[in-house]
């Protein structure tokens, strides 16, 4: 299986392209992309200098352009995706539906991806993109388990991708209003998610309190290691119940799921973190990259030594192998 990789940087790029990445996603430095976070990115030379290096040492390069334009600046997202293929990017990842259009109108040799953002989660959904738009391939939403990924597959034409590691973002993407509500800053249209600039951390009676845009996620003792304070994994009370009442502060780790994504029949294996260190990456997808090698001559896979490199140390399979609170 494909192993596409996470580049918030030029250095993180040829770090993960090193370490054996099959294939590079990365973004530039505006709103277009969901990773809009100061010095995060890539300006048009950047990327147009790594795209060729990519390609060097025989590895693609994927453009998100994965936000919501704002009426009346689409022309901002329109070059985007003139200017991601000028510079020789292998394809784009939409999931705008008049950025699509405009895509498949005026850019029809440019390979089209559709973005975990659309939340596209069915047979007749993804078939309407790839018909009406030509999408190649779909980024499946985090809220699959493996027995309906096999189940999409069956029905439809395009290659499936779907995440192994890293953040577990546990709402229906593209639909997410908490962090806006909290912070003002939109994670489809802004590209910020839970941005650090709305974080606050502070010592009240022996505990260290988190906070993102004024409100309380979650309450430490302050000797303890602290979670981010990314709401949907926040401590709330419902009913009788006060904890994470949406999903754990862990990270998504679902190596040992690999040999079964493949038989669902799964192209791609994604790995999140385009705000992660070149380290943190090209030691990701090392364990990666010979997780897939393994898979893929029927050995047994690797343990995974990444427990350090998760959220909280500790980590989840997330839906895909997991009953729903």
């Amino acid at each position: 299986m494909e192993l596409v990789c996470p580049a918030g940087t030029p250095a993180a790029l040829r770090a993960a392209v090193k370490a054996g990445a099959h294939t590079v996603y990365c973004g530039f430095a505006d709103e277009t992309n969901a990773r809009n976070f100061p010095g995060l990115n890539f300006s048009r030379e950047d990327l147009a200098e790594a795209v060729q290096f990519a390609h060097v040492h025989g590895a693609k390069v994927l453009v998100a352009i994965n936000t919501f334009p704002r009426a009346g600046a689409e022309a901002l997202w329109h070059a985007a995706v003139r200017d991601a293929e000028q510079a020789g990017a292998d394809a784009v990842i939409l999931a705008d539906l008049g950025l699509l259009d405009y895509a498949a109108e005026h850019h029809p040799a440019l390979r089209r991806h559709l973005s975990v953002q659309a939340a596209a989660a069915n047979p007749d959904a993804i078939n309407f993109y790839a018909e009406t738009f030509g999408v190649r391939r779909v980024v499946l939403p985090r809220v699959l388990t493996v027995a309906e990924i096999a189940a999409i597959n069956s029905e439809i034409d395009v290659e499936t991708e779907v995440f192994v590691f890293g953040g577990l973002c546990v709402m229906a993407e593209g639909r997410c209003s908490l962090s806006s509500y909290a912070t003002g800053k939109s994670p489809n249209m802004n590209g910020v998610c839970s941005p650090a600039s709305h974080v606050v951390y502070a010592e009240e009676g022996g505990e260290l309190a988190a906070r993102l845009g004024g409100y309380t996620i979650h309450r430490r003792p302050k000797d303890a290691p602290a979670p981010y304070p990314t709401l949907c994994k926040g401590c709330f009370t419902s009913g009788a119940q006060t904890g994470h009442i949406f999903e754990d502060p862990v990270s998504l780790d679902a190596t040992e799921l690999i040999p079964q994504l493949a038989k669902a029949g799964v192209t791609a294996l994604k790995i999140e973190g385009r705000q992660r260190s070149r380290a943190y990456v090209a030691q990701v997808v090392r364990a990666f990259r010979g997780a897939v090698e393994a898979q893929a001559a029927g050995q047994p896979l690797p343990k995974s030594a990444l427990a350090k490199l998760t959220e909280g140390q500790a980590a989840t399979t997330g839906a895909y192998a997991k009953t729903w609170r």
